[in-house]
Protein backbone atom coordinates (compact mmCIF):
# COMPACT_ATOMS: atom_id res chain seq x y z
CA UNK A 1 0.00 0.00 0.00
CA UNK A 2 1.47 3.72 -0.81
CA UNK A 3 1.87 6.51 1.39
CA UNK A 4 1.87 10.06 0.89
CA UNK A 5 5.63 11.31 1.05
CA UNK A 6 5.06 14.64 -0.15
CA UNK A 7 2.02 17.35 -0.99
CA UNK A 8 2.61 20.01 -3.93
CA UNK A 9 0.28 22.90 -4.81
CA UNK A 10 0.85 26.21 -6.12
CA UNK A 11 0.62 29.45 -4.85
CA UNK A 12 0.23 33.27 -6.32
CA UNK A 13 0.36 35.22 -3.05
CA UNK A 14 3.83 33.89 -2.03
CA UNK A 15 4.88 36.35 0.18
CA UNK A 16 1.03 35.77 2.32
CA UNK A 17 1.99 31.98 2.27
CA UNK A 18 5.30 32.03 3.86
CA UNK A 19 3.95 34.17 6.60
CA UNK A 20 0.61 31.83 6.63
CA UNK A 21 2.38 28.22 7.02
CA UNK A 22 5.19 28.93 8.84
CA UNK A 23 3.70 31.66 11.10
CA UNK A 24 -0.16 31.08 11.51
CA UNK A 25 0.10 27.61 11.60
CA UNK A 26 3.58 27.29 12.90
CA UNK A 27 5.13 24.43 10.29
CA UNK A 28 8.60 24.69 10.13
CA UNK A 29 9.96 25.95 6.43
CA UNK A 30 12.59 22.99 6.17
CA UNK A 31 13.71 24.21 2.39
CA UNK A 32 13.30 26.66 -0.01
CA UNK A 33 14.73 26.31 -3.79
CA UNK A 34 13.97 28.44 -6.62
CA UNK A 35 14.76 28.27 -10.51
CA UNK A 36 14.95 29.53 -13.74
CA UNK A 37 12.66 27.37 -15.68
CA UNK A 38 9.88 25.70 -14.85
CA UNK A 39 7.42 24.94 -17.83
CA UNK A 40 9.34 28.62 -19.25
CA UNK A 41 9.00 30.52 -15.76
CA UNK A 42 10.82 31.33 -12.54
CA UNK A 43 10.17 29.53 -9.42
CA UNK A 44 10.18 29.28 -5.99
CA UNK A 45 9.55 26.11 -4.20
CA UNK A 46 8.91 26.22 -0.24
CA UNK A 47 9.07 22.79 2.22
CA UNK A 48 7.00 22.61 5.16
CA UNK A 49 8.10 20.37 7.66
CA UNK A 50 4.78 17.85 8.92
CA UNK A 51 4.60 14.99 11.17
CA UNK A 52 6.06 11.93 10.77
CA UNK A 53 8.80 13.02 8.52
CA UNK A 54 5.98 13.76 5.29
CA UNK A 55 6.07 17.37 3.69
CA UNK A 56 3.79 20.40 2.60
CA UNK A 57 5.45 22.21 -0.64
CA UNK A 58 4.12 25.26 -2.12
CA UNK A 59 5.32 26.33 -5.75
CA UNK A 60 5.19 29.73 -7.20
CA UNK A 61 5.40 30.21 -10.94
CA UNK A 62 6.49 33.40 -11.98
CA UNK A 63 3.66 35.06 -14.17
CA UNK A 64 1.48 32.43 -13.69
CA UNK A 65 -2.29 32.90 -13.63
CA UNK A 66 -4.85 31.15 -11.47
CA UNK A 67 -6.74 28.58 -13.00
CA UNK A 68 -10.72 29.74 -13.80
CA UNK A 69 -13.03 26.65 -12.99
CA UNK A 70 -16.82 26.39 -11.71
CA UNK A 71 -15.88 23.68 -8.93
CA UNK A 72 -17.06 24.24 -5.55
CA UNK A 73 -14.23 25.64 -3.44
CA UNK A 74 -13.95 22.53 -0.83
CA UNK A 75 -13.80 20.21 -3.53
CA UNK A 76 -9.96 20.15 -3.96
CA UNK A 77 -8.66 20.44 0.14
CA UNK A 78 -5.83 19.22 1.72
CA UNK A 79 -6.77 17.51 5.02
CA UNK A 80 -4.69 17.05 8.50
CA UNK A 81 -5.70 15.28 10.87
CA UNK A 82 -5.28 15.41 15.01
CA UNK A 83 -5.87 12.77 17.55
CA UNK A 84 -8.71 14.67 19.88
CA UNK A 85 -11.30 17.13 19.66
CA UNK A 86 -8.67 19.13 22.08
CA UNK A 87 -6.44 19.78 19.50
CA UNK A 88 -8.57 20.69 17.25
CA UNK A 89 -10.06 23.14 19.36
CA UNK A 90 -6.42 24.18 19.88
CA UNK A 91 -6.24 24.39 15.89
CA UNK A 92 -9.44 26.54 15.99
CA UNK A 93 -8.04 29.27 18.96
CA UNK A 94 -4.90 29.56 17.04
CA UNK A 95 -6.88 30.23 13.71
CA UNK A 96 -9.13 32.78 15.58
CA UNK A 97 -6.84 34.50 17.06
CA UNK A 98 -5.10 34.89 13.73
CA UNK A 99 -8.45 36.29 11.97
CA UNK A 100 -8.52 33.29 10.04
CA UNK A 101 -12.45 32.51 8.84
CA UNK A 102 -13.34 28.71 8.93
CA UNK A 103 -16.40 26.70 9.44
CA UNK A 104 -17.08 22.89 10.91
CA UNK A 105 -18.78 20.14 9.92
CA UNK A 106 -19.23 16.66 10.93
CA UNK A 107 -18.87 13.73 9.26
CA UNK A 108 -20.46 10.86 11.22
CA UNK A 109 -17.29 9.95 12.95
CA UNK A 110 -15.13 12.69 12.29
CA UNK A 111 -15.49 16.07 12.96
CA UNK A 112 -13.76 18.43 10.30
CA UNK A 113 -12.39 22.19 10.74
CA UNK A 114 -11.91 24.10 7.24
CA UNK A 115 -10.67 27.10 6.01
CA UNK A 116 -8.59 29.01 3.28
CA UNK A 117 -5.30 29.84 3.06
CA UNK A 118 -4.56 32.97 1.38
CA UNK A 119 -4.72 31.65 -2.11
CA UNK A 120 -7.97 30.00 -1.53
CA UNK A 121 -6.63 26.64 -1.23
CA UNK A 122 -8.88 24.71 1.40
CA UNK A 123 -7.69 22.99 4.47
CA UNK A 124 -9.51 20.58 6.46
CA UNK A 125 -8.34 19.50 9.83
CA UNK A 126 -9.98 16.42 11.44
CA UNK A 127 -10.31 14.17 14.21
CA UNK A 128 -9.99 11.34 14.84
CA UNK A 129 -7.52 10.52 11.45
CA UNK A 130 -8.71 8.80 8.52
CA UNK A 131 -7.48 5.17 9.32
CA UNK A 132 -7.73 3.79 5.72
CA UNK A 133 -7.57 -0.02 5.26
CA UNK A 134 -5.61 -2.20 2.67
CA UNK A 135 -8.66 -4.69 1.41
CA UNK A 136 -10.84 -3.28 -1.85
CA UNK A 137 -14.38 -2.94 -0.58
CA UNK A 138 -16.68 -4.70 -3.36
CA UNK A 139 -19.11 -2.22 -2.53
CA UNK A 140 -17.47 0.94 -3.46
CA UNK A 141 -16.51 -0.44 -6.66
CA UNK A 142 -20.33 -1.23 -8.04
CA UNK A 143 -21.20 2.27 -6.47
CA UNK A 144 -18.30 3.47 -8.58
CA UNK A 145 -19.04 1.83 -11.56
CA UNK A 146 -23.09 2.40 -11.05
CA UNK A 147 -22.07 6.19 -10.72
CA UNK A 148 -20.05 5.96 -13.60
CA UNK A 149 -22.74 4.50 -16.00
CA UNK A 150 -25.73 6.59 -15.00
CA UNK A 151 -23.70 9.79 -15.31
CA UNK A 152 -21.31 8.95 -18.19
CA UNK A 153 -22.96 11.39 -20.38
CA UNK A 154 -22.89 14.15 -18.33
CA UNK A 155 -19.15 13.53 -16.92
CA UNK A 156 -17.56 13.26 -20.27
Amino acid sequence: MLSIDHVVFPVWDVRASLEFYGRTLGLPLIGAIDGDDWGGKRWLMLMFGLSDARELVLVALRGARRPADDLPADTRHYAFGVDSREQQAAWRDRLSAAAVDHWEEDHGDQHSLYFADPNGVILEITTPPTRAGDVDDSDAWNRARAWIESNAAVTA
